[in-house]
Order: C-alpha cells, then structure tokens, then sequence
C-alpha cells in the first residue's frame, strides 16, 4: 500500500497526477465551434471552420495550494491574422467542487476597500520566436492557498481561417519566480547656471552631479530631460543638432560606463538635411545602445523644421526591455501602446513639460512603468520629474531642483487589479489590432 501512495504522491509532483482529467472539447456555441483534432495529450490542433470560430481543448491538472507550476507550450499557427489575440492560453483556478477560490496576490486596498480577491484567470505570455516560426508560450504561477484544480484551455478564437497546433503542453511543478530588481532614477535639473557662456557643453556638466549621485544609489537606469543641449541654449534646435554618435552621446556614454549603468539623455540629432528630436539609450559599456526619434511634433518643431520618427524601437538591457518617449508623444496612447506590444517594461521619458494624468494614463492603459525628467517647476500642478508605477501612481518624486527621483522596482512581480488580475498579461490577448499589425 506504501509503495501505491508514493507512486501517486510522485505522479502528483511531476504534474500529472492520477487525478488529471482527459482533454475535452469546449464551445461557447457548438455554431462556432473549431475542427478538434489530437494526437497525444501533449499535442493539439484547433482548426477555424467559419467566421466567428471560438472554441478550445480544456483540462484539468490536480494542483496544490501554495505551491508554484510552471505552465509551457509551444504554438504553432498558420494562417492566422492576429496570433496574439485569436491562440491564447487561459488557465483557471478552483477548489474542491469547483469553488472559486481567493487570489494570493496583493491588490491596491484603494480601489474597492480590500487587499485581495477571487483568483482571476492567468494568460501566459508569449516569451520568444523560435526558428521555425512557433511561438514559446511559458509563464510560472503560483496556485492559490485552497486551490486544487488548474484549468488549462488552449483557445481558437476570432478568425475564419487558419489552424494553431499547441505542441508539448505541460503543466509541472516549479521552483518560486525569482525577484528582477531594478534601481530607477531620474534628474530633476532646469539647467540654469552662473556660467553666462551657455552652451551644449555647460549643460552636459550641469548635469553630472545628479549622475553621481543617482550612481552613488546603485542606479540601473538614469533618465535626463529632453533636448538637453538646447535648453537655456538655443530655440533653433538644427545649430545645435549633432549626429549620433557624437559628442553628448560620448560625454553620456563615459558616464554610463564609469558608473556602470544605462543613462536616457534628449538631444537634438542631425541625419543628413534632417533633424530629430531624440531620446538616446546609452549603455554600461559607454556605447550607443538605441535611440527613439520622437513620433509626435507639437506646432512649435514642426514650424522649426523638424522630422518626426517612424519607428517604435524597444532595447533589450541587462534588466529588462526599456521602450523611450519624447515629451508631447505622451499626450497620445498609441504610442505607449506601441511600445508595450513590443515589449517595453519600462518607458523613459525626457519631457520639456506635460499633463501628469496622461503619463498616469499611460502606465495604467499599458502595465508599465515610466521614468520622467522634466524642466516643470514641481510647485506648478504640471509634469513632475517621477517614477510612476504600473497603476500610475507616483512612487517617487524630486520636490526641489537639482535633486532626484529614485525607486526600486520588482519587474517580476505581477501587477493585480481587483476582478482584472494580471491585466499586463492580458493586453496582449485582448487588446485591439493595431494598425501596425
């Protein structure tokens, strides 16, 4: 009888416990429903057979409480339009007899007067592109404390056409999710000086102190303030352009370097006839690791002659995945939006002066954090020179000039919302097309 119980127990801890269902065909409406097709429990393919198509193989792994699963699958669709919206992975979470049970996560009490709620339905991430075009679907969960079942369904949804293999799917114990830590900070400084010879040069040295002392925190990351060769400087942007790299970018990066971290300087950019207004990423290592050429134009660039950007570039630190904004771009949600579906999990922001509920808006729409470094006196109800966290409040804020703000972040802990959950997992899923898609 021994030796029974531990064949089960160990059943159990490799994720397939004797108490794990079949997978099962489901359907809001059998109208709608896909072609099912299988090979083995590990391998299943939904095909679309009309218009309005929905439907997925469902089923039921034994779970225990308090204990972290790790969920993975690879995706293969063909045929499909919008992969991240139309195959997705949603596993739910129940007790004995199919109870809803309580989220293990922290929610903001601010909202509905309590810390915690029931567990809402998770949604994997897509983590990478493999070769052949197949999507690596993973993520790590924690169970909830009473929870006994996880519901795994792999969904068709939303298109007439096209099929979606989910190749190997596994559902096994893991170990806990390890903490990323980042140290964020960002220079408030108006660049006024005592040096009547103003210039591109005096202000670059205007701003290393509030370097050195973000440096002297351990910061990972140091944003400073839009077209910070121009401020005080000039109004005519192009006579002070410069390309990159060049000289602020080499200034820059031999601090990032000596300090050992990545720095967001706002300069103005020559290429050719053109000039940009551009938010550059410099990297530990003193080199150019990306820049962003603002998108958005207010009146003011575009009657001085500047080129908006194209592209929505997001750079891969030793960190995490930063995504940069200039100024006026925050004024309009498509182009934080853009970032995030690229991938940003923090957005850097050097901005002359803006409306501070639409950075708010920004992190909240989008599930990320944001860096400003702005020129607002902080008395003005204006931008501020803040940290903001992915709910859009501000968790740190530089109240006088020539200081910093500084906040350490867990890019690893999910952000819960009360009857949403993990809603950075789910915008990716549910979010509309986009144009660029």
């Amino acid at each position: 009888m021994k030796w029974l119980i531990a064949i089960v127990f160990l059943l159990a801890n490799l994720g397939f416990s004797a108490e794990n269902s079949a997978w099962t065909k489901e359907s809001p409406r059998d109208e709608i429903a896909p072609l099912f097709e299988k090979t083995d429990d590990k391998n299943l393919k939904l095909t679309a057979q009309k218009k309005g198509t929905n439907g997925y193989w469902k089923r039921v792994f034994a779970v225990e409480g308090g204990k972290n699963y790790q969920f993975q699958t690879t995706r293969f669709a063909t045929g499909i339009e919008h992969p991240r919206r139309s195959c997705v992975v949603r596993i739910e979470w129940y007790g004995p007899n199919g109870q809803r049970v309580e989220s293990p996560h922290k929610i903001n009490p601010a909202y509905f007067g309590k810390d915690t709620g029931p567990a809402q339905p998770d949604f994997p991430r897509d983590k990478k592109t493999n070769k052949d075009g197949s999507v690596l679907v993973e993520e790590i969960y924690e169970a909830p404390e009473k929870a006994t079942e996880a519901h795994v369904q792999l969904h068709l949804r939303w298109t007439e056409a096209g099929s979606v293999l989910w190749k190997n799917v596994n559902l096994v114990p893991a170990s806990p999710v390890k903490p990323r830590l980042v140290k964020l900070a960002a220079v408030h400084h108006n660049m006024a000086s005592d040096n009547d010879k103003k210039s591109p040069v005096v202000n670059r040295e205007l701003l290393v102190p509030l370097i050195e002392e973000a440096a002297k925190k351990k910061a990972d990351l140091i944003v400073l303030g839009e077209l910070l060769t121009c401020k005080n400087v000039t109004s005519d942007y192009a006579s002070v352009a410069e390309s990159i790299p060049g000289p602020t970018t080499k200034f820059f990066g031999e601090l990032a370097k000596k300090h050992d971290c990545y720095i967001v300087a706002g300069l103005a950019e020559r290429a050719g006839h053109e000039v940009f207004n551009v938010a550059v990423l410099l990297g530990p290592d003193g080199k150019v690791t990306g820049k962003y050429r603002k998108v958005t134009l207010p009146r003011e660039e575009i009657q001085k002659g500047i080129s908006p950007g194209t592209d929505y570039p997001v750079f891969e630190t030793r960190f995490g995945k930063i995504g940069l904004m200039v100024c006026y771009d925050v004024f309009f949600p498509e182009v934080a939006r853009e970032l995030s579906m690229n991938g940003a999990e923090i957005i850097a922001l050097p901005i002359w002066g803006g409306n501070p509920r639409l950075a708010a808006a920004r992190c909240a729409e989008n599930g990320v954090y944001l860096v400003s470094s702005t020129y607002t006196n902080h008395e003005n109800d204006w931008m501020k020179t803040a940290i903001w966290n992915r709910e859009g409040d501000r968790i740190s804020e530089a109240n006088e000039w020539g200081t910093i703000a500084f906040a350490e972040v867990d890019l690893n802990q999910p952000t819960y919302w009360y009857g949403l959950g993990d809603f950075q997992a789910r915008i990716k899923r549910e979010a509309p097309v986009r144009i660029s898609e």
